[in-house]
């Protein structure tokens, strides 16, 4: 572990590969876990000013189960997560060519929902856990369903760090992304 300002972040995000795979993996973490994808406060006021915009992109199941338990469920740990349908797939995802994707993306990236995604969502595989004394912690989460991003990683020589870029900078800003560029450098000499 490494100390980022406020941040204590996981060595593993700046020396293990990990490279999305979505050929090989289809998607299958809008689909597979215990709970949906975890949410800022301020995401659940996003995703329900934006409804409008991305719905149309949502499937009938996505819908129904959003308005059957709101943008948000309290999962078992008392946090806040998309709804899921079924206990399955994220309400928010939808399938093309055998491919999972999210309908808020899809709406984002054709200019017409103005929230990319949950930041969960975007920094996967990525966790942020927020501390009681303010601290925040950034660590890496491997899931058997990942197994190809790692390999796929593996193989193009792509840190997490790397591979999350865009996100890490969304979330935490580019001053702190060049903090991690330099950890990384004195890590792997």
């Amino acid at each position: 572990m490494i100390d980022i300002d406020d941040k204590i972040v996981s060595t593993d995000l700046l020396k293990e590969c990990f490279a999305c795979d979505l050929g090989q993996c289809k998607g299958i973490c809008c689909v597979e876990g215990n709970a949906g994808a975890p949410l800022e406060m301020d995401e659940v006021d996003i995703l329900e000013e934006e409804y409008e915009n991305y719905k149309p992109y949502m499937t009938e199941a996505g819908v129904k189960a959003i308005e059957e338990q709101g943008f948000m469920v309290i999962d078992c740990d008392g946090d806040y997560t998309t709804p899921l349908v079924n206990d399955a797939e994220c309400a928010y995802s939808f399938e093309e060519n055998g491919i999972t994707f999210c309908a808020i993306e899809k709406a984002w990236r054709e200019g017409k929902c103005g929230f990319q995604k949950p930041i969960s969502c975007h920094l996967y595989p990525i966790r942020v856990a927020q501390f009681s004394n303010g601290t925040v912690g950034l660590n890496y989460h491997r899931w058997s369903v990942c197994r190809s991003a790692v390999e796929c990683g593996k193989r193009v020589g792509i840190p997490v760090y790397k591979a999350l870029k865009e996100p890490i900078i969304r979330r935490f800003g580019e001053a702190f992304y060049e903090q991690l560029e330099e950890a990384a450098k004195l890590i792997n000499q």
